[in-house]
This record gives C-alpha cells, sequence and structure tokens, in this order.
C-alpha cells in the first residue's frame, strides 16, 4: 500500500513538472512575440531586464554599428542574478528561471523582428499585453522569469521592504534613455506599455508582493516541516475547530511572497489533499518574515 502511494506521489510530482516545463517554453514563446513583433519594431521598451537588453542593442547598433541580438544580451545580464538564486533562493527554483531565461533568449533569437501595425499606440498595448500574458503563465507555474523576478524575491527574502522602488528605477532609466535615444514621445508609449504590462501580469498572477496562507489541516506536523525546508518561512500555529463536526484541528497561518504561492500549493496538495487553505492578500508585514 504504502509503495503504490509513493509512486503515486512520485507520478504527480513528475507530472507537474512536466507541465511547469511545458508552459515555460510557451511563456517565454508568447513573450517573445510581444517584443518582436510589437515593441522592439516601434523603440517601446519592456520592462526591467529586457528593456535593458533593448536599450544596449539599440545603443551597440546606433553608436557602435554592431548587431547584438537582444537575447545575447537577455543571458548576459542574467548570469550573475542566476548564480545569486542559486546560492540564496534554491535549485528547483533557480533551474526553472534558467530554463525560462535560456528559451526566452533562444526564441528572442531566432523569431524574426517584424512590425505587424504602424500604429505606435497599438504597439504600446499590444506588446506590453502579450508580453505580459508570457510573464503572467510563467509566474503563474512557479517559474519566474529571471532578472528583476529574482531581485525581487531574494529581496523580499531578505528584509521586508517595498520593492517597488527597485523595479521603478530601473524602468526609470530605461524610459528615461529611450527618450534621449529617441524621442520623448516613445519614452511616453512605453510608459504606457510598462503600464499595460503590469496590470495583466496582475490579472494573470497577483496582486500583492506578499500573501497570507491560513491552512487547516490534521497533518500539522507533516505540513510545518516541508513549508519549512521548501520555502524557508516562518509558521504561526493556531487551534481550530469545526463549527458543524466539532472537530479539533490545527491551523498554520504563513506569511509567503507571490513567487512561493505556486510551490505553497504543492506542499500542501502532496501532504495533504483535504486540508482548507484561505489565501488573502497582505499590505504589509511587521516583524519576523523568514526563518533565521
Amino acid at each position: 500500500m504504502l509503495s503504490n502511494m509513493t509512486f503515486i506521489g512520485g507520478h504527480a510530482v513528475v507530472s507537474t513538472n512536466v507541465k511547469k516545463i511545458f508552459f515555460v517554453i510557451v511563456g517565454a514563446f508568447i513573450y517573445t512575440i510581444g517584443i518582436n513583433f510589437f515593441l522592439v519594431p516601434a523603440n517601446v521598451y519592456a520592462s526591467g531586464f529586457s528593456g535593458l537588453s533593448q536599450l544596449l542593442m539599440s545603443i551597440f547598433q546606433q553608436f557602435f554599428h554592431i548587431h547584438v541580438s537582444m537575447g545575447i544580451f537577455l543571458l548576459l545580464l542574467n548570469i550573475p542574478v542566476i548564480v545569486l538564486s542559486w546560492f540564496k533562493l534554491g535549485h528547483a527554483f533557480t533551474f526553472y528561471s534558467v530554463m525560462s531565461v535560456g528559451f526566452t533568449s533562444f526564441f528572442l533569437q531566432i523569431v524574426p523582428i517584424q512590425s505587424v501595425s504602424n500604429d505606435i499606440i497599438l504597439n504600446a498595448v499590444f506588446g506590453g499585453t502579450i508580453s505580459a500574458i508570457g510573464v503572467g503563465l510563467t509566474l503563474r507555474w512557479g517559474a519566474s522569469t529571471g532578472g528583476m523576478d529574482i531581485i525581487t524575491l531574494f529581496l523580499s527574502k531578505l528584509r521586508d521592504q517595498p520593492i517597488g522602488k527597485y523595479q521603478l528605477g530601473l524602468n526609470s532609466i530605461i524610459i528615461f534613455s529611450a527618450g534621449m535615444l529617441y524621442d520623448w514621445e516613445k519614452a511616453l508609449y512605453t510608459m504606457v506599455a510598462l503600464y499595460t504590462s503590469s496590470r495583466v501580469v496582475d490579472m494573470l498572477h497577483t496582486r500583492s508582493h506578499k500573501l497570507t496562507a491560513m491552512i487547516i489541516t490534521n497533518k500539522t506536523e507533516e505540513m510545518k516541516k516541508e513549508i519549512i525546508f521548501r520555502l524557508g518561512r516562518g509558521i504561526t500555529i493556531l487551534p481550530a475547530q469545526g463549527a458543524f463536526s466539532d472537530e479539533k484541528r490545527e491551523m498554520l497561518m504563513v506569511v509567503i511572497s507571490k513567487y512561493e504561492l505556486f510551490e505553497l500549493k504543492q506542499i500542501i496538495k502532496q501532504v495533504d489533499g483535504h486540508a482548507f487553505t484561505n489565501i488573502v492578500h497582505t499590505e504589509s508585514v511587521y516583524g519576523k518574515f523568514r526563518r533565521d
């Protein structure tokens, strides 16, 4: 009986990993379509490391007359961030992040840059929307697109500080540089693309950087060990009792970042498929946010 359960559990994990790899690849391809068909032809920039890669590609072409693919720059920029992720965020998370960055760089290389529309507003809106669908799909399946995603998660684990200022700082450099290299109208359209992208990612994934999970289970010890081992988060255990059955259980309350939501769901499914879980958005956290 135990061997059958182990086999079934292992099969579920393998099936989940295969799906995860599939959606990481699909997400990278969709993201590339948004970039190469809409944003790059219109000189409208994406956010984060992708936008920075676009900027470097433009600078090399315009000032040095050297063509270096955006995909190459994206890969090079992510190398130090991937090293950080490997040592600080875990090997599994880093593996899928490397896969996402690798396939994105590959698709950016092989998918031709071609203009679908001459309307810059349509390019900004559709480019931001389509690329965000790719990012949101990747995040929804517990992976990251590298770059700012990894930096954001690292900082959220390190301390409870607002992360938006780091993203705003990098994107401000991109927008300002777009205005200097081309014209300020293009910089304003870049802001439209960034806003559209952020809204779509919010809809597909989750708005809050931090979430609170309240898990009611009969398998408190197993659940606690897995969450601490795989997520490194502190947990508060509270007594709970069913109103109809009067059955006494325990509730685990844990605060996580949005990037850890997929992994937490997998832990709950594997440890106790009958656990009742409530996930709520968390505005801010004071005190301990991680295990020492």
